[in-house]
């Protein structure tokens, strides 16, 4: 693949095999973060692991960074998938375009793909309380699936403004079901 210039990068049609890596990048993620099928991984977590990253440094966003009064966990481990995937190696060194480009419409995205319903930011804690128990169901539902729409945001980022091979790989131990 190869990373487009401007806005050329930012509105051409995704291909079919690219949009076939956002659907794997959302169904791992959501699978990851539901728990039914595997064991039940927190948003940073499933974030890392949907591309295949080392996760300890994703614990520190669970719920919007242990307190719940962060932003949300899954809308900054894509920042930092992002991060990891497009930024310099250089500890010194600058920002690099292709980062800097998929951060600024990874950030312009977000609101545009996630509804914060009721909710008037996309801090945790003002996220799921409109979902009552943060144990329950439906707060677990609505993190799941915004979860899935970050892995998938993130994809799209990284197919849009990154220069490398995209791989979504399986979960390990988890055969698959046709």
């Amino acid at each position: 693949m190869s990373c487009m210039p401007g806005l050329e990068a930012e509105s051409r049609q995704l291909t079919d095999a690219e949009n076939t890596l956002v659907a794997e990048a959302r169904d791992k993620a959501h699978i990851l973060y539901r728990g039914e099928k595997v064991s039940h991984r927190s948003c940073g977590i499933a974030l890392a692991e949907t591309f295949s990253l080392a996760t300890p440094a994703y614990q520190a966003l669970r719920r919007g960074g242990i307190t719940g009064e962060g932003v949300c966990g899954s809308i900054r481990a894509g920042e930092q998938v992002l991060g990891e995937l497009l930024g310099d190696p250089d500890p010194a060194g600058a920002v690099t375009d292709s980062l800097s480009r998929a951060i600024n419409w990874y950030q312009r995205q977000v609101p545009l793909r996630i509804d914060p319903i009721q909710s008037p930011d996309y801090v945790c804690n003002s996220l799921t309380r409109q979902h009552g128990d943060f144990s329950g169901d439906k707060r677990k539902s609505f993190c799941t699936e915004l979860t899935a729409e970050i892995a998938a945001l993130t994809t799209e980022a990284l197919l849009r403004f990154g220069d490398m091979a995209l791989s979504i790989q399986p979960i390990e131990g988890l055969e698959e079901t046709t």
